[in-house]
Formats: structure tokens, sequence, C-alpha cells
């Protein structure tokens, strides 16, 4: 297996490179620190070698003097290093971290449905804190022991060729050795890593769904699967280490060797009186020298395969890219109310099902929904036999004028969610169009299709914030004079009267704590405070109690005032508001048209839903 040292500096050093001076200045302590380590050995030798000839006692304190003062002033760069190490490494990964979430962010829906919140953190911290561990250790004990054992090869060749050369071929059996068994674990360290990450999505889904659990008698089942996990990750860690142990193993018998070679050599130039006593002393010092350096990097490639696996699986998620993208020449959606109008739209999860390679089946028939079109009666009954039935919606046509509301009813899984999906422009439709202000979405900057589509759904996500935050979604330019003026357009004044810190209130995690009908409040004030032109409710109302709901419908017809909305619904009460009702069933229209005329419809779906009095029948 090739490793990917390349790669792995082209990453670092793209985040290494806005912290050049302490880069800089890194290098400037660490070669200084391999200079002193090198200048020591240096010492003794000539203090061996002075005891020798006789020296004076005076100069003997001297040389012991430099050496403390060449050990005292190593030790102290040798920590500088490694504090401004960490300084660095941490500064550049969580660098990595934020790129890498935000790649993340802007991936599909698909995507994100694919993988689990659990198994997400541990691909964006976990390995990167792997790779964090290897890069702090990387530049003291690799880079800077690289440059050791250069240094120590070129002095053993000033004393002696012969030594430097019998040590340079040791050096070089030593690298091989060890290069060949970091191969041996990289595929294992990869497996350690993904079963890690396996592990963490199984936790998280295990703690988001306790009460499910439980509630199902179903806890030896979860329990089961987690130790089949662990067990997993037993397995694979177990096999990733006996790899990393086999480095090191290697590591100590080749060491052996070089303390025997450098006895040897030292015996048989001092027999040939080619050399001194410290002479001798000095090859015994500089070969423990490369030892050091060669024990700590066989020490650290266990880190360097653990490292390289999670480079692999950092590159291969920043690989991953949108199938929806921006144009080169993508323009802003205009300002106020927007109309709706989807041309044709057929959509399918799995890109459709193919006819000739590169055609998507849709319906046999066109049709227009044209409200000013419809029959007498206001409603439309369409033949769908012909209809491709793989597909999620079908040939959906609709034209929605700005400013007003649409009434979207259907049982669940006839396409209510994908349609406002697309509206998002979270997937593109295989055929059609969906129009935003009379622009196709596919125009569009996605910035401004998020900002100008808000969405109120029956689950709120709340954060562990300030009630501040969880209304502004952390933006700091929108002031608090803003912020009580949407509460009181909405008509909130009362229930954020009963705050007790006002909009310091800190709200928990998940929104612990507020009842459903206070999370539905801040999320009409957060979408109040985007000015949205087109606000989507997703039967946003269905779980409260009749007084909250008073208040919700109060602050609805502040919200939707000036402005075009889709009210997704299982309850036909929900859409009393509505201009227009469209129904769906199995991804096809079933009925659109005003509202008011398909009411005045006996034979309409929509009259007779209501005048059976079955008011969840579309639940």
């Amino acid at each position: 297996m090739k490793l990917p040292i390349k790669d792995y500096f082209r990453l670092l050093s793209q985040y290494l490179r806005p912290q050049g001076a302490k880069v800089l200045l890194l290098a400037v302590v660490l070669f200084g620190s391999i200079g002193l380590q090198l200048l020591s050995p240096q010492i003794v030798r000539n203090f061996i070698d002075a005891v020798q000839t006789g020296a004076a006692g005076q100069a003997l304190l001297h040389t012991a003097v430099l050496y403390l003062l060449v050990t005292f002033t190593y030790q102290i760069l040798r920590l500088s290093a490694a504090y401004m190490t960490e300084v660095v490494k941490w500064q550049a990964t969580n660098w990595l971290r934020t790129d890498l979430s935000a790649h993340c962010l802007r991936l599909d829906m698909a995507f994100h449905n694919e993988n689990t919140p659990g198994s997400m953190i541990e691909r964006i911290d976990g390995d990167i804190t792997q790779l964090s561990n290897f890069f702090s250790q990387f530049v003291l004990q690799v880079f800077g022991n690289a440059l050791l054992l250069i240094g120590v090869l070129a002095l053993l060749y000033r004393e002696d060729w012969r030594v430097g050369l019998a040590f340079t071929g040791f050096t070089l059996l030593m690298l091989l050795t060890l290069g060949s068994t970091v191969k041996i674990g990289v595929p294992r360290w990869e497996r350690q890593r993904q079963a890690m990450s396996d592990l963490f999505g199984l936790i998280e889904e295990t703690l988001g769904s306790t009460e499910d659990i439980r509630a199902s008698g179903a806890v030896n089942w979860v329990l089961d699967r987690l130790q089949r996990a662990i067990y997993t990750l037993m397995k694979t860690t177990r096999k990733a280490f006996y790899a990393g142990n086999l480095t090191w193993g290697s590591a100590n018998v080749l060491f052996g060797i070089s303390m025997a070679l450098a006895l040897g050599m030292g015996i048989y130039l001092l027999g040939q009186g080619a050399i001194t006593i410290g002479t001798a002393y000095l090859f015994v010092n500089y070969s423990r020298a490369m030892q050091r350096p060669l024990e700590q990097l066989a020490r650290q490639l266990q880190d360097l395969q653990a490292a390289t696996a999670a480079i692999g699986r950092i590159e291969t998620l920043f690989a991953q890219q949108p199938k929806v993208q921006e144009t080169a020449v993508a323009h802003s959606l205009p300002s106020g109310a927007l109309s709706v109008a989807f041309e044709s739209v057929t959509f399918a999860y799995d890109d459709g099902v193919p006819v000739n390679g590169n055609q998507y089946s849709v319906s046999s028939k066109q049709y227009s929904v044209d409200s000013n079109q419809l029959p007498e009666n206001g409603s439309r009954n369409t033949d769908h036999s012909l209809l491709n039935t793989a597909n999620v919606l079908h040939d959906i046509n609709f034209d929605m004028p700005p400013g007003h509301v649409l009434g979207v009813l259907g049982r669940t899984g006839s396409g209510k969610s994908t349609l406002t999906k697309l509206l998002f422009r979270f997937h593109d439709p295989q055929q059609g169009a969906v129009r935003l202000g009379g622009h196709d979405l596919r125009g569009a900057k996605l910035e401004s299709v998020w900002q100008n589509v808000g969405m109120v759904t029956q689950e709120v996500q709340l954060f562990q914030a300030s009630v501040r935050d969880n209304l502004t979604f952390f933006n700091p330019t929108i002031s608090d004079e803003r912020i009580l003026e949407a509460l009181t357009l909405l008509g909130l004044d009362e229930w954020f009267a009963s705050l007790a810190d006002g909009l310091d209130t800190r709200l928990a995690s998940g929104g612990r704590g507020l009842s459903a009908g206070e999370g539905q409040l801040l999320a009409f004030t957060r979408v109040f405070l985007r000015n949205p032109g087109l606000v989507i409710l997703d039967e946003a109302s269905s779980r409260l109690d009749p007084v909250t709901e008073q208040l919700i419908e109060r602050a609805i017809d502040r919200l939707l005032h000036g402005r075009s909305a889709i009210i997704v619904a299982h309850r036909l009460a929900t859409v009393q508001r509505a201009d227009d009702i469209l129904i769906l069933g199995d991804g096809r229209i079933l009925e659109y048209g005003p509202r008011l005329n398909l009411l005045a419809n006996p034979d309409s779906h929509f009259n007779q839903l209501l005048h059976t009095g079955m008011a969840e029948v579309l639940a």
C-alpha cells in the first residue's frame, strides 16, 4: 500500500500557511535543539580525552560547566518546541474541523440520510483528532529526528568514513524494515476507524430513542447490537495494535544490532590506534543518539498507520460533492411575496427510472392546472394509469400567484414533504422546473433560496443557548430592538414577559423545559426575523391545545401578511385560510383548485371530506 505522504503534507500545509510566523519560529527552535543534541557528545568526548592526557582541573571544570549549560538550554528549547507545536497543531486542525463541517453541511440531504449524527461526529472530530495527535509528534519526533539522524551520520563520516558507511547501511535497513511494517498496519487501522464510527452512530441512535426502546421492550435487542458493535471494535483494534507492535518489535531487534556495530567498530579502530577512547565513546553515544530518533519513529509509526487511515477518510469526505450546484451566473431571488410554480415536475430520490439510457418515464398526458382553466366546479381528475410508479412525484403542475396561500393535503407518503424539499432546492427534479418569483431554482443562488423560503414544522430544533441566539440563529447583526418588535407584532408579549431573564434566558438543547406551543412561538419569530417571501407551515399547530392554538393562529395571521404561504396539513381544519387547495395521492395531483370552488362542488374530494366529518382521514 502506498503511503499518502504527499497528501498528508498537502492537507497540513493548507492549514499551516496562515501560521507562517509561528511555524518559522518553531523551525528555529527545533534546529537549535538538534544542534545542541549533536554538540553534547562532542563536549563529553573532549572531556574524556582531556582526562586521558592529564589536562588541568580548571580546564575540566570549564568543560563540565559548558556541558551543563548546553544540556539546560537543550531542555528549554525542547519544551518550547513542544508548546509551540501544540499551539500550531490545534489551530490548524480546528480550521480543518471547521472546513470539513462546512463541507458536510453543503452536501445533499441524501448524504445526511445515509450517515447518522454519531458517525459524523467520529469522522469530523475523531479522525481529525487522530491526525492532530500524529501531527504534534510528527514535527518533534519525525521531522526533527530525521534532521538529527542526518547530523549524526555526517559527524560519523567526519570521524571515520568506515564508521559512517556502516551506520548509513544500518539506517537504510532500519527505514526499509519500518516502512514495510507500516504498510501492513494501514488497512487494519482503516477498519478500526470505521468500526469506531459505526459504534458512535449506534450509540447516538440508541440515546436518541431511549423512550421508544424502553416502551417497546427492545432493551435486550439494543444491548445485543451494542455488544456486537463493541466486539467488532475490539477485534479490529486488536489487529491494528498487533500490526503496530510488529513495527516496534522489529525496531528492537535492529537496535541491538546497532549497539553491537558501534562497540565492534570502536574496539577495532581503538586497537588499530586510529581513534582515542573519547572517540570510541562518541561512536557509542551517537549510536544511541541514532536509536532515539529511530525508536521514536517506530513508536510514531503506529500513529502514522492510524493517521494514514484518517487522512483517507477525511479526503473521501472532502471528495463527496453535492449534486445540487450553483451555476456560474446564479442570481438572487426577488424580495417580497413570491409566486410558486411547478412545471411538469417529476422527481425520484433514486434519480428516477432510466428509459433508453437517459430518459425518464413520465405521464403520457400533459395537462395544465391553471385555476383559471379549471372546469366550472373547480375540480379536475386525471387518468394516472400510465404514470411511472417508481417516482415520488409525477408530472406535478400548478401555479400559485404571489401573496396567495396554498393548502396541500395528502396521506402520509403522498409526496407533501418532497414537494417542500424541492422548494428549498434540497434536490432538483429529474424533469420539469420549480420556479420561485418566476425564476427557475436551478439558476438561483442557494443562499438566496434559503433566505427567501422559511419553514415551521411540528418538530422545532432548539439549541443550548439563549433565547436571543435561538431566535436569530446566532446572527449578531439582528438587534434586540428588532427581536422585541417581532415578538410584539406576532402577539407574543405575554409569553415573552414570562421569561425569567428575557432574551438572555438559557434554553436546553432540544427544547427541554419548553412546551410544544412555546417551541412553535420561537419558530414563528425566527421566520419573521428572516423576512422570507415564502413561508411553509408543515402542520405547525397539530399538537397544540386549543388555547395555545388560538395564539398560534393569531401569530400565523401576522406572519403570513404580505407573504406567500404553503400550508402542508393532515387535518382539513388547518387549511381553512388557504386560497387554493392541492390534494396529493401517491405523488400525483388528485385535485387542485380554489378552495371555495372545491367547497361548492359536491363531487370534489375536498367537499366530501369536509361533509363526511372525517377530519383526520388524510392522516
